[in-house]
Order: C-alpha cells, then structure tokens, then sequence
C-alpha cells in the first residue's frame, strides 16, 4: 500500500511526537511503500524566519533518519523540491466550495477566538490535499482530531472525478493507536502550545533535570498509589519491558516509595531506549552530505510519481 505521512518543519521533534506517530509512520514503511515528506510550505503559516526554516527542515530529516527511517524502504523528501504538488494545489483550489473550508477545524477555531486568519490557513487543507492525491496515496496515518482533513481531501477529489472523470485515487485514514497516553511535565498532554514537552534529542543531563523536575502530587510516601492514573507511571510504561513494567506497578499499588525513585527510573529508561538514535544522529551530524542526498533522491522520486499524477489532472480537465 502507498502511505503518505508529513512532519511540519516547526521545532524540535519530542516524546509525544515519537510516541503518538513518528514511531508508527516508521513501522509502517517495513511492509508498505512509503512517502515521507518535510513539510516546509505548510509550516510557512507559521514559521518567519528564513534560517529557522532551513535548520529546522533539516533537523526533522536528521531526526527521522536517526529514529528509524531507511531511504531504503521509503521516500524522504521537502516538501517544496516538488513543485508538481503546488501546482496540483491550483487545480484543486479552482474547484473546492469556500463554504467546505470554512468548515475546516484549524480555520474554524481561529476565526471563533476572533484572531486574524491569512490566505495561507484558509487554503491549508487544500493543499494537504494535493499533498495526498499527487503521490495516489492510499493509507494516511493521522490522529483522531485530524480524520477531518482525509474527509475534505477524499470530499475535494470526489468533486474533481466526478467533474472531469476518475483521476484521483480516493485515500483513508488510519487512524494512530493513542492508548497510550504521553504526558507532559505538568501532566496534562505533551504540547508544544502547553511548553511542557521532553525532547528526543539534546543534552542527556539537562532532559534528565527537567524529568526530575517533573509535577507531583503531595501523597506521602507510604500511601499507595493507582499507576494508571500516575503520568510519571505512564511515562515509564512507554520506554519499560513486561517484567520492569510490573514490578514499578506493584510498587505503587504497596505504597513506601518516593516519586525521585520513579523520575530516576524514567530518566535511566529513557536514555536507554533512545541511546542507539542519538548515536545515530551525531554520525548524521557528522556526514550532512548523506543527508541531503538522501533528500535528493527522495525528491527525484517524488517528484517522477507526482508528474503523472499532475499529468493526469491536467489532462482529464483540459490543460494539456
């Protein structure tokens, strides 16, 4: 099956974002054809600074490589080294209703708040659409909160088919597996907009304080304890095996121990499972050239799959 994933270019990647989707975008390029791309031009809306926007672009490519992605399995390209999808992008701006977008959730909310809303957001979803039909997606792993935007690409592409014939292949959504939680230091969920997230890349001494920095409730000692309610419990659940599992949630449940003993237990954990992608990363680090070849040929194939894609459309509507 053809997957299709994006990664916004918007700041470093943290647990939240591991846990809740890079690790699955990753699992699921072993036995499907993936498309990965670096979402620069969506990230425009947000991000102002010139720099930022190329480091950023390039750390998210850095990171993938170093979590898991294999240009030997999937494609990793920019989003924007394929001007085919801007250009599909207009094909389907021509014939989307105003009244569709001005459904859509992330434009919706800000328009509610009374905050000012540019061209950019507004069209935001059609242009994820193109971003899907270009490379004839079939599978699109997203979130709960985001089958919406699946709704509006497969809404945007019935209306082409049916106005100039079968072009685009209709996608579905997959939905993420969020059971398990990932919490930020304050216990509430791990957010950027909440500035309470733990990064998967940095100084291993400075994650480790603000893990023992980590919010608490004031239960004495001795008292015991629900893990399943816990955020520090469930922090340690993501990194631990069965059998360690267990065990910290025995400890709870019989009270007698200090919430340092599990932030340590988190910290050491952590630092663990991650040891072999920070190794990673400092050998990608080290050899930037690999990395922007790999973008390259990410984007040379990319851009071969969006071509008759744009073709096709264009074609079917008249422009060639």
């Amino acid at each position: 099956m053809r997957v299709l994933s994006g990664i916004q270019p918007t700041g470093r990647p943290h647990w939240g974002n591991f846990f809740g989707a890079i690790r699955q975008y990753i699992d699921l390029q072993e036995a499907n054809d993936g498309f990965y791309f670096i979402a620069d031009l969506h990230a425009l809306t947000t991000v102002r600074d010139a720099e930022a926007m190329r480091q950023n672009t390039l750390n998210a490519a850095i990171d993938l490589l170093a979590l898991g992605l294999d240009p030997a399995k999937a494609t990793l390209f920019v989003q924007s080294h394929v001007p085919e999808v801007s250009e599909l992008c207009w094909l389907l701006l021509s014939g989307t209703p105003m009244g569709l977008l001005q459904r859509c959730v992330a434009y919706k909310e800000k328009v509610d708040k009374g905050l000012s809303a540019d061209a950019g957001l507004f069209t935001y979803p059609v242009l994820q659409a193109a971003d899907i039909l270009a490379y004839d997606s079939e599978i699109v792993p997203v979130g709960a909160d985001q089958v919406q935007h699946i709704e509006v690409c497969r809404d945007i592409a019935t209306k082409f088919n049916h106005q100039f014939g079968e072009t685009f292949v209709l996608p579905k959504a997959q939905t993420l597996d969020h059971s398990a939680k990932v919490p930020g230091t304050d216990g509430e969920k791990m957010s950027k907009s909440y500035d309470n997230t733990l990064p998967l890349f940095g100084e291993v001494k400075k994650i480790r304080k603000q893990i023992m920095r980590i919010t608490t409730d004031s239960r004495a000692m001795e008292d015991p304890k629900d893990p399943e309610t816990d955020h520090l419990f469930l922090l340690y659940r993501l990194f631990a095996g069965g059998s360690d599992v267990q065990a910290m949630a025995d400890k709870y449940r019989q009270g007698g121990f200090g919430y340092g003993e599990v932030k340590k237990a988190v910290a050491e954990v952590s630092e663990q499972y991650f040891a072999d992608a920070r190794e990673k990363r400092a050998e990608l680090e080290s050899n930037l050239d690999y990395v922007h070849q790999t973008l390259r040929d990410g984007a040379d194939r990319a851009r071969e799959v969006a071509a008759t894609v744009l073709s096709r459309a264009q074609t079917a509507c008249g422009l060639r």
